[in-house]
């Protein structure tokens, strides 16, 4: 599959760089082939970020109408290229047919935070929206999925909670379900580490606010089990390192058991592994073969 707008119609019949039906113009600004898939970054200005922001699309040769879209949110401090230069999901992929979403927030969170970013809403609003235009993907949530690793993974479970219908599959590699909860620095002594990617109380309450913040509030995932509505729910895919920081592996026993019990069918696993990139990157294998073949069973 190739996008319309980058074979020179949009959703107006416009060219590369037109407005299409969007109001501000998406620009295809690199594409190019690796393995069976093709890379496409596009950037606009974000209406709702007020910041120009890029995403990659990793389209799957010969793909149809439909196929099943992954969106998947880094880590603390990552981009969208982490996926591309630091793991190697291209080589993953393969086999799966899978389309994949890499937005990036650097290190911002995935949701409307406390100083005012609303990278919620840009993903909800603005970016589901265009690739499944774009890509004339127009699928249902039982052929959409969204994951994550430690802060993607727990905003990827985060936003799923908040929009029921939207996401039929979420992974979550080493997820930060905790954040919204966390008091002072639990990780202070590991400070001196130099490959710490866990952020200092000055940068966690930038996002989070301060203790019993309204963000905190809304985004605490236990909570948000506790008011979800009756109907369709994902199916949860979560793993965790045995090396990882105790405090994460303790919160991701705890929100599987809470998932668990609300009723959501949740796959968990421990597997050898630090809070690192190696571990993302042996564990991808498996959370996108069980992606693969939970949105293909609908």
């Amino acid at each position: 599959m190739t996008s319309r707008a980058a074979t020179g119609r949009g959703k107006s019949g416009g060219s590369v760089g037109s407005q299409g039906g969007y109001g501000v113009p998406r620009k295809l600004v690199s594409k190019y082939r690796a393995g069976s898939y093709s890379v496409e970054t596009w950037e606009w200005p974000s209406t709702t970020l007020g910041v120009d922001k890029r995403v990659s699309v990793l389209v799957p040769g010969g793909c149809a109408t439909g196929v099943p879209v992954l969106y998947l949110l880094h880590g603390f401090g990552g981009s969208r290229e982490t996926w591309l230069s630091r793991t190697r999901l291209l080589e993953h992929l393969d086999g799966t047919g899978l389309m994949v979403v890499l937005p990036e927030s650097g290190r911002r969170w995935f949701i409307n935070d406390h100083r005012g970013f609303r990278y919620e809403d840009y993903l909800q609003g603005e970016l589901l929206p265009f690739v499944e235009d774009t890509y004339a993907v127009h699928v249902g949530p039982g052929r959409r999925a969204i994951g994550g690793f430690s802060m993607g993974g727990a905003a990827a479970l985060m936003q799923a909670l908040r929009h029921p219908g939207t996401y039929g599959v979420v992974v979550s590699h080493a997820g930060a379900f905790e954040a919204p909860l966390r008091e002072g620095d639990p990780y202070r002594q590991l400070r001196g580490a130099r490959d710490l990617a866990i952020p200092s109380v000055e940068a966690h309450e930038r996002v989070w606010g301060p203790v019993g913040s309204v963000v905190r509030r809304r985004y605490d995932p236990h909570a948000l089990l506790a008011a979800l509505p009756a109907g369709p729910r994902p199916v949860v895919y979560v793993d965790v390192g045995t090396e990882d920081y105790p405090r994460i592996t303790a919160m991701n026993r705890r929100m599987a058991g809470a998932l668990r019990r609300a009723g959501v069918v949740t796959e968990y696993h421990e597997r050898p592994g630090a809070h690192d990139l190696t571990f993302l990157d042996h564990a991808l294998p498996r959370s996108l073969q069980f992606v693969d073949d939970q949105l293909r069973r609908n």
